[in-house]
């Protein structure tokens, strides 16, 4: 392999200039305690900050919103000056990063919220999947309030001050998260939205609270710095697959290809050698939405390239691979063989498995 590989090339869209077409996948590594990202988070970002973009662990926008046990957070001023001391650090590497904002909705447990603050969903349906919860192992989700008219309206305008905090820690943009079973797409889907008001009903409605989310985040912060994450035919969060599917995601890149805003980041993860997302539907994305496409799930080099190639993408995402290879881009630059991560400390473990793999110019013992 060579730096002649189109995933090592630079991207120089109308908005933003990236320095190659590798972006680190957000990925929740669960240690900020109190929403907060610690010390080593400025080391754990800055190892990896020569990706082309860096997309940052889901951010949650509100306490309740978190989802997960140590999830960061983007709703308070000590998690502002954190996440600018990591900015810094990319920055200081030449780097770009984006902030990943989220509202976990239904997916969660009211114990690992600071105030034991309910859930919020369109609807009550309750996620049938168990939380972690400190001290206690795992429990099932709770069930949720449904939120009001006025409150769906107030998320809104949460999201987009969520999206100003962001900027205002130095982050390059923001990436919505409207995929993976969370509020965004609890919305989308039939199954957790039985609304009768705007927000709910047909493909249009219920489509509603994403692109007000979109539009009024781009409106603030500029749709150059503006992307947002998808995952269709992605059954997970308790979601299964639904007839309108198709429609609502065509539908969706369609308005969202009006707002300009800078990518489209789908979801595409790899089940049994098959990819979730038909090929023929990336095409039509492709054709349907004229700025950045970003593509993740489990891929190589290899693979990416070929996506690259067939121009189903601008750029790949590669989340696994970043935990144990913080040189990801200068390995596959190299041909170099990656070094495999240690699953148990994914979720926790401190350091481990966090911020001690090393690169190929240290002299220490390869991890794995």
């Amino acid at each position: 392999m060579s730096t002649k590989l189109e995933l090592l090339t630079p991207l120089n869209s109308p908005q933003l200039s990236f320095k190659n077409r590798v972006v680190m996948a957000p990925m929740n590594r669960r240690r900020a305690e109190g929403g907060i990202p610690g010390p080593s988070s400025i080391i754990y970002f800055g190892q990896r900050a020569s990706a082309g973009l860096i997309i940052t662990d889901n951010t949650a926008i509100t306490p309740n919103g978190k989802g997960y046990l140590l999830t960061p957070g983007i709703y308070n001023e000590a998690q502002r000056a954190s996440w600018k001391k990591i900015a810094d650090e990319v920055h200081r590497h030449d780097g770009k990063i984006f902030m990943q904002l989220v509202h976990a909705g239904r997916i969660g447990h009211e114990e690992n919220n600071e105030d034991n603050s309910s859930l919020v969903a369109p609807s009550v349906v309750t996620a049938q999947i168990d939380i972690r919860i400190a001290e206690k192992g795992h429990l099932p989700a709770s069930q949720p309030i449904a939120l009001t008219t006025k409150e769906v309206q107030e998320l809104v305008q949460i999201h987009i001050e969520a999206a100003k905090r962001a900027i205002t820690a130095g982050m390059d943009g923001v990436e919505i998260h409207g995929a993976h079973g969370f509020l965004l797409e609890q919305f989308l889907h039939p199954h957790t939205n039985h609304r009768t008001d705007q927000y709910g009903g047909n493909v249009v409605n219920r489509s509603r609270f994403l692109l007000e989310i979109v539009e009024g985040v781009a409106a603030a912060i500029g749709k150059d710095r503006t992307g947002i994450r998808l995952s269709p035919y992605y059954k997970i969060n308790d979601l299964p697959l639904y007839d309108e599917e198709l429609e609502t995601h065509r539908y969706l890149t369609d308005e969202l290809n009006k707002l300009d805003i800078m990518y489209i980041h789908l979801s595409n993860r790899l089940i049994d050698g098959v990819r979730i997302i038909p090929q023929d539907y990336l095409a039509e994305v492709r054709k349907r939405f004229k700025n950045v496409i970003i593509l993740a799930g489990s891929y190589t080099a290899e693979s990416a390239e070929a996506a690259l190639k067939a121009n189903l993408a601008d750029m790949i995402a590669f989340g696994r691979p970043f935990i144990a290879n913080p040189d990801l881009v200068e390995r596959f630059n190299n041909n170099t063989p990656l070094t495999q991560p240690k699953e148990e400390y994914f979720y926790s473990g401190g350091d481990i498995g966090y911020i001690d793999y090393p690169a190929l110019s240290d002299s220490c013992t390869t991890v794995g």
